[in-house]
């Protein structure tokens, strides 16, 4: 929950596993055509039910995964994933205004998706993926924000892109980064409440020190804490 707020809208999903308020620690192996999904949502702060918003979505991304045909290609993939992306905005909006708690919920995502032999990243917000490579941190994904937009280099918590929350036109980065995901290398997905907490330097050189999610956590927790802070990490062995 970080320090400040009293609930947490941030949730995790890695495979069949949902995870809030808790850690995971797992060891995959992954054969050659397995499906495999790691997603990071954070409901939107300043909204009202945005653990509603972020759950609701991940569970609802985790049925349409699974259920997705086999043999897509790389267009096939996004197609799939640009109609997934238009059904969750209209259940999201629909239930906001059903029920006037959750009026204009809504929530980021940041996902790494196996399909296939292929790794594909996606990415609605501000919640990152960044890649540790031969040491160096690098951040694959661009936030949907207003600083990103103006060219400022200070995060912004105005964003400009989400899964409902009143936003009338989401879109959704997808990539295919199956290049991206070598031997050695180590992945993180995270959301604002770290990368706000922390800086890039501080988040590589905790990774390079075999820092874990929980680590990472802790130090934007040390460091203040304003947000919800989640991470994933995936060190590819």
């Amino acid at each position: 929950m970080g320090c400040v707020r009293s609930n947490n809208e941030d949730i995790l999903l890695i495979g069949d596993h949902f995870v809030r308020d808790d850690s995971l620690d797992l060891s995959l192996r992954l054969d050659d055509g397995d499906r495999y999904l790691l997603a990071l949502a954070d409901g939107m702060g300043g909204h009202n039910c945005g653990e509603v918003a972020s759950s609701d979505t991940l569970h609802n991304l985790q049925f349409f995964y699974g259920d997705m045909p086999a043999g897509f290609s790389v267009s096939d993939f996004n197609d799939a994933i640009f109609t997934w992306l238009a059904s969750i905005n209209h259940i999201i909006d629909t239930k906001g205004r059903e029920h006037a708690e959750c009026h204009n919920m809504g929530t980021t995502l940041v996902a790494l998706a196996l399909y296939e032999n292929r790794f594909f990243w996606m990415n609605c917000g501000d919640s990152r993926l960044y890649r540790l490579h031969n040491g160096e941190l690098s951040q694959l994904t661009t936030d949907h924000s207003l600083s990103n937009l103006m060219g400022q280099t200070g995060h912004s918590n105005v964003i400009t892109n989400c899964i409902g929350g009143g936003c009338n036109s989401s879109y959704i980065d997808i990539f295919e980064c199956t290049d991206l995901v070598q031997p050695g290398d180590t992945l993180l997905l995270c959301s604002d409440g770290l990368s706000d907490m922390i800086d890039d330097d501080r988040i590589c050189a905790i990774l390079n020190g075999g820092g874990t999610a929980s680590t990472l956590c802790d130090a934007a927790e040390a460091s203040g804490g304003y947000d919800n802070v989640s991470a994933i990490v995936i060190r590819n062995t």
